[in-house]
Parts: structure tokens; sequence; C-alpha cells
């Protein structure tokens, strides 16, 4: 597929339509779960959406390959859903947009990012917003009026008290966001929509968060957890907990 300007010359990108074998190692070898808390490989609908994107949506997902060895080495994960272009009309959060798209029958508009996945030794290189560009691009060629991101802020677990709604607009000195994957879309030239501070939901038996979570849980209330953006409330031994996320917006054209 086309690759944006400034990839590193090491690097080929491949849709999951061209290379499906490279899609399905990668699943069966979860070559990329452990970026990932784990709990959150356990989203009460995320199966629904994310199930759905192989074959139907193989040509909107993106493989980063090292040319020399053949080794997948970063992943973006999208979805098209119909979107009118309001704020009024964008879904309330990742969940609502993948249940949008496998669900809504009329053709799609816009293209939403679901996962930006890059190795943990190709961290900090650049290599996150090139998966980004490489969104974007996917969407331009496909004809789609925008790229929105339901941006999972890197840094919200340090907070995990403090309301999405004040996190997403924190900045440095410079004027950047504070938020370090906030702030690489900001770079990249989007702009925040809203926060969303219920966009996917977890909801499971105490027994299986703390499998997840690797602590006791006692008795009723909420917790903070490791990894976790917001908090988890227990009632009569069962925890939910929703993932805030920052709706963000990439202009295409």
């Amino acid at each position: 597929m086309e690759v944006p300007g400034g990839a590193p010359s090491w690097l080929d990108v491949f849709t999951a339509e061209e290379r499906p074998e490279l899609w399905e190692h990668a699943r069966t070898e979860r070559t990329f779960e452990a970026l990932w808390p784990e709990y959150n490989l356990h989203g009460t609908h995320a199966a629904l959406y994310f199930g759905a994107l192989i074959p139907r949506f193989a040509h909107l997902q993106a493989l980063f390959v090292d040319r020399q060895t053949d080794r997948l080495v970063a992943r973006a994960r999208t979805i098209p859903f119909r979107w009118d272009g309001t704020p009024e009309n964008l879904p309330s959060g990742i969940d609502a947009v993948g249940l949008r798209a496998v669900e809504d029958p009329r053709a799609p508009t816009a293209l939403s990012a679901l996962a930006a996945e890059v190795r943990s030794e190709h961290q900090r290189t650049g290599l996150s917003a090139l998966v980004i560009a490489t969104m974007a691009t996917m969407a331009r060629r496909s004809g789609f009026s925008a790229l929105v991101a339901p941006v999972r802020p890197s840094w919200k677990d340090r907070f995990p008290l403090t309301p999405i709604g004040d996190y997403a607009f924190w900045q440095r000195r410079d004027g950047l966001p504070f938020d370090p994957w906030i702030r690489t879309h900001v770079r990249l030239g989007a702009r925040i929509l809203r926060p969303e501070p219920k966009s996917m939901e977890f909801t499971a038996r105490v027994s299986d968060w703390e499998g997840w979570t690797g602590m006791r849980i006692h008795h009723d209330g909420r917790y903070v957890f490791r990894g976790g953006l917001a908090t988890l409330t227990v009632a009569d031994d069962v925890g939910r907990y929703w993932e805030p996320n920052v709706w963000m917006l990439h202009e295409v054209f």
C-alpha cells in the first residue's frame, strides 16, 4: 500500500488484505497483547467489532514489517462508520463507533482509529506517528471525509481520579497537550473534538477483576488499579469500569 512520507527505508507497509498470513500470525501469537493492561483485553462489547475487522475491513488494517526479517513491528486497526460530521452525531466512544460500524447498513463516510500498536522495542522512534499517518492515508484513499480517533491517553493512569474532561485539556508550558499520546496526534494536525468519559465498557465478576489486576477486592466500593484510567466500581460481586477516551479529528483532505 501507499506509505506516508518519512517512513524509514527498512520498513514495508501492507494491508491485512495484502498479507492475511501476517495478520493471522499476529492473532495466534498474540503479538501485541503485552502492550495492553490485561483488563483491556476483555471489553464487554469489544469482540463484536474487533472480531469483524477481518475479512470485512481487511483493506483498512495496516501491517508494518521489517523488510529484512519480514517481522511485524507495528499494526494499525481501524473501522469505517457513517458520520455526518456533527458533534451530535459522533458516537459516544469506541464501543459506540464499533457497534455502529458493524450494525449500520448504510455506506460509511468516515474512518475511526481503534488501535495503534507498536512493539515496545520500536516505541519512541517516531513509528507511532507513522501508524497514525497511515490511518489517515487509508481514510483518504478510501474517500472518507475524516479520520477520527478515540484516543486512550497514555498518562491518564497516573491520574485515575481526575475527570477526563479536565485531563484532556491539560497543557505544558509550551502550549502543547500534557499527555504524550494526545500531543502526538496534535503534532500531526489533529484537534480535540470532545472528551468521552464512558467510551469502552468492562463489566465482569470480581474474581475476573482480581485476576486481571492482581489485587484483592474485599468489599463493595470504588477502586483504583494499575493501568486503569478511571475507577472501578464494585457492587454485588460485579465490577464495572468505563474507560475514558478523547475524541480527536484528523482532516484527511
